[in-house]
């Protein structure tokens, strides 16, 4: 007789009350650690192409974060305030893009490292790399694109592409390594969110919200949404491209891997590695 069968025996309960009991029980670490695991080998294991048009609808889709946001803000007063309506705003392209199980650079800095932190190997090191620099090069276009579009006013109007403008205009307050610490939370956000949709519910809706929101009123750095700030800014004059690049997208993306690889998915991964067995 095992545990579990020993503490139902201990309480007296029909099956039904059993089952109400089971649909309540959260699912523990060791499940939702699986859950991500193999979600992550299935996405590593899907064809180039696929991941290629996937990542480019999620950084088209994740864009939308760019205009929510700057839309929110062209229409409200200045005020104190107004960051906690206007950042709504940004998580619509999050709630497009991962709900839309479309792929998401930042998001598969826990998904995709799971499966290779739980089997360490030269061929899984090389599956992500090759996930990882495929989807982000796809985020990236996928961003430049929409920003081609909003600079020739092609899906949006002039007031609209100022509106995004003077939004984007904060990431050229900032130096190399203030983008790089602005990187880490995002990415730790970011990653808690397949961490907690398993147990999420029904609720996806909200985890996805809350943890996108409190990115954008926290003034920090998403690689993917930033860079179709980035290329805005460049494509206006405002900077170059080199420094879109280099000074602004760069350090985004290396505090975003250190916030959601080296500390979400690894802590995450440490507390069940004793309880795995391998």
């Amino acid at each position: 007789m095992d545990e579990l069968e020993q503490r139902e025996q201990d309480i007296d309960l029909t099956d039904e009350e059993r089952e109400a009991v089971a649909k309540r029980q959260s699912a523990n670490a060791r499940v939702i650690h699986e859950v991500i695991r193999r979600h992550g080998d299935e996405e590593m294991e899907r064809p180039t192409l696929s991941l290629v048009w996937s990542g480019l609808a999620g950084g088209v889709g994740i864009s939308a974060s760019v205009l929510g946001q700057s839309l929110l803000e062209e229409h409200l007063p200045t005020a104190s305030w107004t960051p906690l309506v206007a950042s709504l705003g940004y998580t619509v392209g999050f709630l497009i893009v991962i709900l839309g199980r479309l792929q998401l650079f930042t998001e598969s800095t826990l998904s995709a490292v799971i499966p290779v932190a739980t089997h360490p190997s030269w061929k899984n090191f090389g599956r992500l790399t090759r996930f990882w620099g495929v989807v982000l090069v796809a985020n990236l276009i996928g961003t430049l694109f929409i920003a081609l579009l909003n600079e020739h006013q092609l899906i949006t109007t002039a007031a609209h592409r100022d509106a995004m403008l003077e939004l984007s205009r904060h990431l050229l307050e900032r130096n190399w390594l203030t983008t790089l610490k602005l990187g880490i939370p995002a990415g730790f956000l970011i990653a808690a969110v397949p961490w907690a949709l398993p147990s999420a519910r029904g609720q996806e809706f909200w985890v996805v919200l809350v943890l996108t929101y409190f990115i954008a009123l926290g003034g920090f750095a998403h690689v993917v949404a930033g860079s179709g700030e980035a290329w805005l800014l460049a494509l206006n004059g405002e900077t170059t491209f080199v420094h879109a690049l280099g000074g602004i997208i760069l350090p985004t993306l290396i505090g975003n891997i250190l916030g959601g690889t080296g500390l979400f998915a690894l802590l995450a991964h440490a507390q069940v590695r004793p309880e795995l067995g391998t």
